[in-house]
């Protein structure tokens, strides 16, 4: 058991102490979303109070010093995920931004017949984008099936390259089952045929250490909101050599050298894939969201995270009809659930009238329900700041709303 002051903690997370329906809120919807602490809240307040000035464009002191505050977050996200350079380091608004600009570039290298490579499990943020592709070339997706465990079959894997394979994108974690796939394995596979890797980190990033250049990863997608920051954030690193041969994902103010009607020009990375005014705001309070990680140790919060699954898992199992998704021994903390025939939303609405916040539905991973039988799960997810107290109400609820049907 982890020695942190979770009681400090949480009190830097006002949220926390509201209630619903007269219960007190217990947060388990941090797969979709965790909650903001007071410094990133007050660094957005203090950004539009003191130095609200358009970025990289002016010489006046507001816009040096809300320029400042954005590269100094980027900065952070290059040692956050030890990538090279900040050159490498693309703000986009989110994982699903991210994968799109890489879906929309890269593919440019791509002809009729090639190949992509997926999981089963993807979110439909690293399905779509290559559908979208396949309107104008013809690109095909291959899946990667996984075990009753929701584990990927790797021997499978293995016979899946092709010399028209174009690129592997797979999620590091399910945002489902929580499985923990092993991407640096699944890297080095890949390379092995000459083919590259984007990784969606958005379920990996707040939970554990990531070293882009020892999964040797050459793209790599996550979201600020997911990791205590603000909505409308993302990270798309990408190795350089990539990066320089792919084109602009948009165009206009920001991204380019020279613009006259005859030629436009590109401007140096990371800019080239910026286009428009960033969320400079949103970015600088991402910086904080960065420090509050790094306040506590990665280490640590998954430590604390993965002994709340474990509390959890066993107290959910002691209820009859209990069905779990997703039991890899590699797992991160977070349970998809259901019990006997209780449809997923009448346990998630009920949960919620006990102050027991979940997430119901495909969770965006409409193929991976297809594929285990089920139309929709209930998702319960944790964050460093979930007690076992909470953990134990939690278990509690869902028994009580059992013995209701």
């Amino acid at each position: 058991m982890s020695d942190l002051d979770i009681t400090e903690i949480r009190r830097q997370f006002p949220i926390l102490s509201r209630e619903v329906d007269g219960k007190p809120l217990i947060y388990l919807d941090n797969a979709a979303t965790a909650q903001t602490p007071q410094s990133v809240v007050d660094c957005i307040d203090n950004v539009y109070h003191s130095c609200k000035a358009n970025v990289h464009r002016g010489v006046h002191t507001l816009s040096q010093e809300a320029t400042d505050l954005m590269e100094q977050t980027r900065e952070k996200v290059r040692a956050l995920i030890n990538a090279e350079s900040t050159d490498e380091i693309i703000f986009t608004r989110g994982t699903t931004e991210a994968i799109n600009l890489v879906a929309s570039s890269f593919s440019d290298t791509f002809f009729h017949g090639d190949d992509i490579i997926v999981t089963v499990m993807e979110h439909h943020s690293n399905i779509v984008p290559w559908q979208l592709v396949q309107r104008h070339k013809r690109v095909i997706l291959h899946v990667i099936p996984m075990n009753p465990k929701g584990e990927l079959m790797l021997d499978e894997f293995n016979d899946m390259f092709t010399d028209n394979t174009r690129l592997l994108s797979i999620c590091q974690v399910s945002n489902v089952l929580g499985t923990v796939n092993p991407v640096k394995e699944m890297i080095k596979i890949a390379h092995s045929h000459g083919v590259p890797v984007l990784i969606d980190g958005a379920q990996a990033v707040p939970h554990s250490h990531i070293d882009v250049r020892d999964l040797d990863a050459d793209f790599y997608a996550f979201s600020a909101h997911k990791m205590y920051g603000p909505s409308g954030v993302g990270v798309l690193y990408g190795k350089r050599r990539f990066l320089e041969m792919m084109p602009p994902y948009q165009g206009g103010g920001e991204m380019i050298g020279h613009v006259s009607f005859e030629k436009t020009t590109f401007a140096d990375l990371p800019f080239k894939f910026e286009a428009g005014t960033p969320d400079f705001v949103g970015i600088a309070a991402f910086g904080k969201a960065i420090d509050f990680v790094n306040s506590i140790g990665i280490d640590n919060i998954a430590a604390h995270e993965h002994d709340l699954l474990v509390a959890a898992t066993d107290g959910l199992m002691k209820i009859p009809g209990m069905r779990i998704f997703g039991n890899s021994p590699s797992k991160g903390a977070v349970i998809s659930f259901l019990v006997g025939d209780i449809h997923h939303y009448d346990m998630g609405m009920l949960l919620d009238k006990l102050g027991v916040a979940v997430r119901t539905g495909h969770h965006c991973a409409q193929p991976l329900m297809t594929a285990m039988g089920v139309e929709g799960t209930v998702r319960a997810s944790f964050a460093v700041y979930n007690t076992f107290e909470e953990v134990q109400a939690f278990v509690d609820a869902v028994s009580r709303v059992s013995q209701m049907f």
